[in-house]
Order: C-alpha cells, then structure tokens, then sequence
C-alpha cells in the first residue's frame, strides 16, 4: 500500500469512528429515555439493558454506517480540500479516481459489512430483544412457546401439496396433528392425517393412527380409505424444516405492519420460492420479488454514498464548505426517499421489482460518477 493510500485512509478512518461511535450513544442515550419505565416494568437489571442494546445494534447499525461514512467522507475531503492538499496530490500526477480508490475500497468494504448485517443479524433482531424484555415475566399460561406454533397452514404449490398442522416445533420440525393433502396426476385427492409427524434422514415419517383416503376426481364421491397403520414413511415429501420456517417468516411479514421493508434474509427468500415457484397473484410475485431485489440492492448504500459525497467534498475547497456538505446530505436524503418509493412502487406491482430495487444505487452512482469526472 502507498503511503498516499495510507494517509487518506487513516485521515477517513478516524471520523468515521467517531462518528460511529458518536452515533451509537446517541441512538442509545435517546431510546434509554423514551424506553427507561418499559424496561422497569419488565424487571430488567443493567446487564438486562446492556445485552438489549447490544443484540439490537445491528438493526440501527444498517442506516447509521451510511450515513457515519457520508459525513466522515465529507469531513476528510473538505479538510484536505482547505489545505489545498487535494490540488498538491493531483499536480503530482495522480488522477482524481486513483485519489479516489482507497475511498471507494471503504465503501466496497462497508457494503459487503452491511450484507453480512443485513443476512446473519438484522432480521433477528427483534425477536431476541423480545425475549430479552420478556426474560423476567412469568408466561401466560396455555401461551405457546417461541418456537411453537399453533394451527399452522402452508402449500406447496411446487408439489401440488397443502399441510394443515395443529402445532409445530420450529427448532425440532416436529409436527402434531397434521394433516397433508395432495392433488394427484388424474385430479383425485390424496389425505393424510396422522398423530404425529417428524423429519428423520432426510424422510417425513408419520406416526400414530395414520389415515390414508382417497377422493376421487367426481365432486360428490365418497373418499376411499386407502391405508391405516401406525408408522408410514413419506420419502416423496420433498418440504424440508427450513423451507417451512421460511414460510412461517414470510407469512409474518406479509402480515405485519413493516411488510413494506426489504428486511426478509435472501435465503428465506429463496426458500419460499423453491416451494412457490409462481407465487400467487401478480401483487404477491412482484411482493416477493421486490424483497428480493431490495435484500441484494441495499447493502451497496455504502458505496453509492461515497459516490456521492466525492464530488461534493473535494470541490468544497473553491466555495463554502457548508454548500458542499448541505448539498450532499440534501442528495442523500433524496435517495433514501427514493429507495422507500421505488420499493413501495415494486411492491404493489406498480414498477418491475428489479427496477425498483436497483434503481436508486443505479442514478446515484452514475451522477457521482459523471460529477467527480467533471472535477478540474
């Protein structure tokens, strides 16, 4: 590494760890106050509040980074631009967008460090503060346990497959009651209800007063019974435990209030279409596939703000340094409204989903491309 490189990065580095850290206080500070009495009447001690903030990090983690590099990047710009710092490198010889590389490797960096957030933290998040804030309650009685579900349904509309199980262990893929229906080659029906189920060697077996019937094609025929015994194995059963976690998950988030976000991890995602290849209705496609698109478009936010405050901050030094700054921060609040909109457009079918996905990164970068090639 040069010693060029070295020195831009450590005057970048700097405050952008202040920033960071600055920001994270702040976030922690604030949310302290609004949240002090919910956390008193939940019992929680300080390590209780400690590993609250720790475990929620990551979830603000993914919009202070962002905007953490924007406003460092700024800084060191601006600073090396007063110092006429920027001119001296460039008189040396070296080109704007070599001058430019060890930013643009930070901000290839932070994206991938976003990404990493984004699949094995964020979308956890929420339920591991839940059980944080619930560790010192007692639970209701009859309430099921976390990884317990009650009355679920799922298809899989690959196989031509419906599953209506009574309650399912999510860790364990163990299943009560339940109760599979199949749509057959010749259009008759085949059910399956057990006691019992469970996914042993890679094989869905069945366990307890297992009923086979048979419905044949004719609307008003009586099912034919088929089988009775009290194990069967199910190896055509091709739905696997994770691929029924994603269902639950993405049924929650179609659900809930937040279902505008792309904040379902792209295997989940990947998960459910393997068993909805065709996911139904054109809102629910262009729903989940505009999740998908924006899980892969949103970490690059890093490098598209460095793409962006480039210009802004190395041409500070011939006009207020606050024009440059305000104008960037202006820029980026744009693309940020942009993202929601393009993603709430995607979402309702209103706009391709990888359009609406990519397009934010796509315009940004490529007009702080064309503004830091016009820099003299």
């Amino acid at each position: 590494m040069r010693l060029l490189d070295r020195y831009l990065l450590r005057e970048l580095l700097v405050p952008l760890g202040y920033c960071l850290a600055g920001f994270v206080m702040l976030w922690i500070c604030l949310d302290l106050f609004a949240s002090l009495r919910n956390f008193r009447d939940k019992l929680l001690g300080a390590g209780d509040i400690a590993q609250y903030y720790l475990v929620t990090l990551p979830d603000s983690l993914v919009i202070m980074l962002p905007v953490a590099l924007l406003l460092a990047l700024l800084y060191a710009l601006t600073t090396h631009s007063r110092h006429n710092e920027l001119t001296a490198i460039r008189a040396a010889g070296v080109s704007m967008w070599r001058l430019c590389l060890p930013y643009l490797l930070v901000g290839l960096l932070a994206s991938v460090v976003m990404l990493a957030i984004n699949e094995l933290c964020e979308p956890y998040t929420a339920e591991r503060a839940d059980q944080i804030l619930m560790r010192h309650r007692p639970r209701p009685a009859g309430a099921p346990a976390r990884n317990q579900f009650r009355n679920l349904a799922f298809t899989n509309a690959r196989d031509g497959r419906g599953w209506q199980i009574g309650q399912y262990n999510s860790d364990t893929g163990e299943m009560f009651n339940p109760l599979v229906i199949s749509k057959l080659p010749d259009n008759s029906v085949l059910q399956l209800k057990a006691d019992r189920a469970a996914r042993t060697n890679e094989v869905w077996t069945f366990y307890g007063n297992v009923n086979v019937f048979k419905y044949p094609a004719e609307t008003n025929a009586p099912p034919v019974p088929v089988l009775h015994t009290n194990v069967l194995a199910m190896p055509s059963f091709t739905e696997t435990p994770e691929q029924i976690r994603s269902e639950i998950k993405i049924s929650r988030f179609r659900q809930s209030f937040e279902a505008r976000k792309a904040d379902i991890p792209i295997l989940e995602i990947l998960n459910y279409l393997r068993l909805h290849p065709h996911p139904t209705g054109e809102e629910g496609a262009a729903w989940l596939y505009t999740k998908l698109y924006g899980r892969l478009a949103a970490p690059w936010t890093c490098l598209v703000v460095v793409f962006i405050a480039i210009p802004f901050g190395a041409a500070s030094g011939r006009r207020n340094v606050f024009v440059g700054v305000a104008g960037s921060i202006l820029i980026c609040f744009c693309y940020f409204v942009l993202q929601q909109i393009g993603l709430t457009l995607g979402s309702g079918g209103h706009l391709a989903p990888w359009l609406a996905a990519w397009f934010p990164n796509l315009s940004f970068s490529l007009t702080g491309w064309w503004l830091t090639a016009r820099l003299r």
